[in-house]
């Protein structure tokens, strides 16, 4: 490993390292600073949730952690080595499911377990790849086609296949955004769950506030092209969101969170921000 990455307090490597990272584009002959000197260090096995509003860099941040685009200034490490690209070392999930419609549920899964280049035989490949059906509660599915699948399914196959590439890091793009209340809360429980068991380390983007704080542990609010404020989340998981909110640890981190993100979209009101 490289000797470039840095150590917490307690010793260990981060996983990921954001070092004065930087990003602009060019559209319609303006230029928009997306990113301005971002530093965020993220330790291994931690969930953090990126929150913020509609335009405020946060979905660039993770195309970044990614490998799709590249810093302009700065740069991102990874197990203490910089990012040069996309890699199986980083598992993605997007709002758009990105499934392979000639595949099926089982098929897509399987899909991912032969991209982690690990060496297992046919029948390792079929016990694993039902196992991953059974965890996102998919086996009576397993053989259907994503265009015979509901939204929520959809995700779930999603999440399966990020999983079964068995990386050490998973990144998820608002991947419940498009899904209706009541599936969304069970997708939040279930990833929150299985990111727990697989010991993942996991960037989050959202833009709900509860949704973060059923999940994180620790939550990084953005306002536009810059980091506002980082929250710790004591609480214990597994978390259930009709447990939670009775706590008076979510009352005050969701008053702490309301006052972050609400104040921050009030000063840049006016100033061209999509909200």
């Amino acid at each position: 490993m490289s000797n470039l990455g840095g150590r917490d307090l307690s010793g260990n490597p981060y996983k990921i390292e954001i070092k004065n990272v930087s990003f602009d584009y060019v559209e319609k002959k303006t230029r928009f600073e997306a990113l301005k000197n971002i530093n965020l260090n993220i330790r291994s096995g931690e969930f953090v949730c990126i929150l913020g509003s509609s335009g405020c860099g946060k979905s660039t941040l993770l195309s970044l952690l990614t490998g799709l685009n590249r810093a302009k200034e700065g740069k991102i490490l990874v197990n203490g080595e910089e990012i040069k690209g996309p890699g199986i070392d980083r598992a993605v999930v997007f709002q758009q499911y990105s499934l392979f419609p000639w595949l099926t549920v089982k098929g897509n899964i399987l899909f991912g377990i032969r991209q982690s280049g690990k060496k297992y035989s046919k029948k390792e490949r079929e016990e694993l790849a039902d196992s991953y059906v059974e965890s996102v509660g998919l086996t009576s599915a397993k053989d259907r086609y994503p265009n015979q699948l509901s939204g929520g399914m959809k995700q779930r196959v999603a999440v399966a296949r990020a999983l079964a590439l068995e990386s050490d890091i998973l990144l998820l793009d608002e991947p419940f955004g498009a899904i209706d209340p009541k599936l969304r809360l069970e997708l939040q429980e279930l990833v929150s769950k299985l990111c727990v068991e697989h010991k993942k380390t996991v960037v989050f983007i959202t833009h709900d506030i509860d949704e973060a704080i059923l999940l994180a542990d620790r939550v990084v609010v953005m306002e536009p092209g810059k980091l506002r404020s980082i929250l710790k989340v004591n609480l214990p998981h597994p978390r259930v969101r009709d447990e939670l909110v009775r706590t008076d640890e979510y009352e005050k981190l969701h008053r702490q969170l309301i006052s972050s993100f609400y104040d921050h979209v009030e000063d840049h009101i006016g100033e061209g921000v999509a909200l």
